[in-house]
């Protein structure tokens, strides 16, 4: 009976340092460039889902196509399971008349994996990925962008925006069009360059991190400004004047007109900071 306890001791404990060495040997990473160009229409629409991990960066320019750059990263303990893993991993682009779609591929698409590799390991599901993409457009495109956790970068594109964000640090510059923006958690700034923006509305809303809005001196909007549960409202703009007569600003409320209160901004944030910084003005 003894020998058979000293067996079963000593099994568990060769179990337990295998594992730890398994667990602690580093994984091979590789990573590929995979480049695309394509005629794109002056106001078509850009629809994107980006990795679950991975930036994406956009910017307008006067070509009438689409250059893009995919960054893709993958890790695994062999270089064969790497060869393995580049089979699955990547972008499908999908095409229709006025609209373009980039959808990433990996490992947590398990009907793709099951179209391109029937007997995919089970052991390679868990292997990490990235993929980081560059992007220029039309100036005039509209974007909608899924994106899990990674930094947002949009630039030079006046459309409109539909974004969702899992997680991110977003820089978001507004050249003209609208923007419905949701982010779960992280840094977002939104600027306004200008005081003659061309932009229809703007509507930015953050469920916990911080919030940087810039804004030009003469913007003509209707502006609110809220923390939901917990945080405060840094505000630095000067022009602002409240849109009900006997209105007040708060650290947690903002309701506001500046110039001829023509567009619509609202921005929110439920737990963390919101600051309004007036482009010229220190910070």
């Amino acid at each position: 009976m003894k020998k058979i306890n000293y067996l079963l001791v000593f099994f568990a404990v060769f179990v337990f340092v295998s594992t730890g060495i398994a667990q602690s040997t580093p994984l091979l990473k590789r990573v590929t460039y995979k480049t695309d160009r394509l005629d794109f229409g002056v106001g078509g629409t850009l629809a994107i889902i980006g990795a679950p991990k991975g930036s994406i960066r956009i910017e307008g320019w006067n070509n009438r196509e689409i250059e893009m750059m995919a960054e893709i990263e993958i890790e695994a303990p062999t270089e064969a399971d790497l060869d393995r893993l580049s089979t699955v991993t990547g972008f499908v682009l999908e095409e229709s008349l006025g609209r373009t779609g980039i959808v990433s591929i990996g490992v947590n698409d398990k009907k793709n994996i099951k179209r391109v590799d029937k007997k995919f390991p089970k052991a390679l599901l868990s292997m990490p990925f990235r993929i980081n993409y560059v992007i220029k457009v039309p100036r005039y495109t509209d974007l909608q962008i899924d994106g899990g956790s990674g930094d947002l970068n949009i630039s030079g594109v006046e459309g409109t925006m539909i974004i969702k964000y899992l997680e991110s640090n977003a820089k978001i510059d507004l050249v003209g069009g609208g923007i419905n923006a949701t982010f779960g958690t992280g840094s977002v700034d939104v600027s306004i360059p200008s005081s003659n923006w061309r932009g229809r509305f703007a509507d930015v809303q953050v469920a916990s991190g911080t919030m940087n809005v810039v804004l030009p001196s003469g913007l003509n909007a209707e502006f609110d400004a809220s923390i939901l549960r917990n945080g405060k409202i840094e505000n630095g703009y000067m022009g602002f004047k409240p849109r009900a007569r006997k209105g007040e600003f708060t650290d947690r409320s903002i309701v506001a007109k500046t110039g001829t209160g023509t567009v619509p901004l609202k921005f929110t944030v439920g737990d963390g900071t919101l600051k309004i910084i007036e482009l010229g003005r220190p910070s």
